[in-house]
């Protein structure tokens, strides 16, 4: 064996050895500590954002229905605005009626002239009365009808063999309703029942 093939088989055998060795890995038990440390803190940062997320969310929904119901109540605020804003006007007008229908309740007589002052004063009435009507304005007449304190004003009690108790049996007043709301209530007469009669020894 020559000197250079001594030194070829010893090179051979470093290198075996060489590749033999296993290699060190850098996964020490401190990376490893350090890493679980770092994806601990970063599932708890994504668990508070979430949280936070969900509370934002339920504060924007809030929000949106708070902003909601706002708009419904200033819808119907400037509905009523406008359904409503004559509503003074109205209840002076009534009074005008008031004074027709008294003159025509006086107007009974056969007179040809008190006839035709009549019937002006009806074509008066009727011609309000239809322009009442086309702003909502309408007449509460309740003869017949149940008590409803919150439609009618009782004035008197009276009792009564035809009509049953705590029935209207005469308007004094008519009331009206301005597009459902009471602008003014009936003042009526209400039924109730008649008296027992008492008995009386005839003896005594």
């Amino acid at each position: 064996m020559t000197q250079n093939d001594a030194l070829t088989e010893t090179e051979s055998i470093s290198t075996d050895e060489h590749e033999a060795v296993p290699a060190v890995s850098d996964e020490s038990p401190e990376n490893i500590s350090a890493e679980q440390a770092s994806a601990a803190e970063v599932k708890e940062q994504l668990a508070t954002a979430t949280q936070k997320a969900k509370e934002n969310w339920d504060r924007f929904v809030r929000a949106q229905a708070e902003l909601e119901n706002l708009k419904r109540r200033s819808e119907k605020e400037l509905q009523n605005a406008h359904k409503f804003a004559l509503e003074k006007f109205s209840r002076e007008l009534l009074s005008v009626v008031d004074s027709l229908e008294l003159g025509l309740q006086a107007a009974t007589l056969d007179d040809s002239d008190v006839q035709k002052l009549r019937e002006g004063m009806e074509l008066t009435h009727k011609q309000l009365m239809t322009v009442l009507e086309k702003f909502g304005i309408r007449g509460i007449d309740p003869v017949s009808e149940k008590f409803n304190p919150e439609m009618h004003q009782a004035m008197a009690m009276q009792p009564s063999e035809t009509e049953a108790p705590n029935t209207i049996i005469k308007v004094f007043q008519k009331g009206y309703l301005l597009n459902e709301r009471l602008l003014r209530p009936a003042m009526v007469i209400v039924a109730q029942s008649p008296p027992e009669p008492t008995n009386t020894d005839a003896g005594t």
